[in-house]
């Protein structure tokens, strides 16, 4: 009976070794199975996870300001410094009168970096605005679109002018050429478009319009005084025709008398 216990004791011992054998066995497996698919550390490559940096966006920035001063000139000076103090330009400067106002248009061109400031600058010195408005246009689609095609034509030119090189015969550099004018023509025109969007996303645009009340309404007629004027006019022209009339009086008379002497001229013929 104790050899026979022994014997059992044996095999139960034997097949938990057995067990925990075929485990590690298992757990090594997956272990080479999961460092296959893993990747090592000389194959890892950072450029290919790393971060594209987001494109510059190009902002078209336009700005429209319209308020009332109590001098035009003190006010005009003003907005001439400050233009001045931030780098811009004044594209146009025009003054005028309405009907009941006189007034001073301007037309800025600033670096977009000075763009909010200046609109602040010359906010600080207005009571208030009839009139404030700031726009910004996004162009980067645009903008990225023209660059990409343009270098494609670029890249075509470059092809064209290589097959120009190998042409043999003078009908094959005939149509190249013409294909050549073509292509160049086209990144003419996407050039200029990209160096216009370039140059308005560069510099902004401010039109700013202050004026100054007055009393004096001379500059514009009403309808009514047109209508008056126009009778005057046509009364005038009526008294200026009859009197070109009294002016050649003698013509008449002469007129007249060699009718008359006509018609006694045909009568006396008539009874003869």
């Amino acid at each position: 009976m104790k050899t026979l216990t022994l014997f059992l004791f044996s095999i139960m011992l034997a097949c938990s070794n057995t067990s925990e054998n075929s485990k590690d066995a298992i757990l090594y497996s997956e272990a080479d199975e999961v460092s296959d698919y893993a990747p090592s550390a000389k194959s890892f490559d950072p450029a290919i996870t790393s971060v594209p940096k987001p494109q510059e966006q190009k902002i078209i920035k336009t700005g429209g300001l319209r308020f009332p001063t109590n001098d035009l000139n003190k006010t005009h000076q003003r907005l001439k410094t400050l233009v001045s103090k931030h780098q811009g330009i004044l594209q146009s400067d025009r003054s005028g009168k309405n009907y009941n106002e006189n007034y001073r248009n301007l037309t800025i061109r600033i670096p977009s970096q000075h763009f909010e400031t200046l609109i602040d600058s010359i906010s600080k010195g207005v009571s208030y605005f009839d009139q404030l408005d700031v726009t910004q246009e996004d162009v980067s689609e645009e903008y990225v679109d023209i660059e990409a095609r343009l270098k494609a034509k670029l890249k075509l030119e470059n092809r064209y002018l290589e097959l120009l090189n190998q042409a043999k015969t003078v009908k094959e550099m005939l149509e190249i050429e013409r294909e050549l004018s073509v292509i160049r023509e086209e990144i003419e025109a996407r050039q200029g478009r990209l160096n216009y969007l370039e140059n308005q996303v560069s510099y902004s645009t401010i039109h700013v319009y202050f004026y100054k009340t007055t009393t004096d309404t001379g500059v514009t007629t009403s309808y009514g005084q047109k209508m008056w004027n126009a009778l005057k006019s046509g009364w005038n022209g009526i008294s200026l025709f009859f009197l070109g009339l009294l002016h050649i009086w003698p013509f008449f008379v002469i007129l007249l008398l060699a009718v008359f002497g006509v018609r006694k001229y045909l009568k006396k013929k008539k009874k003869n």
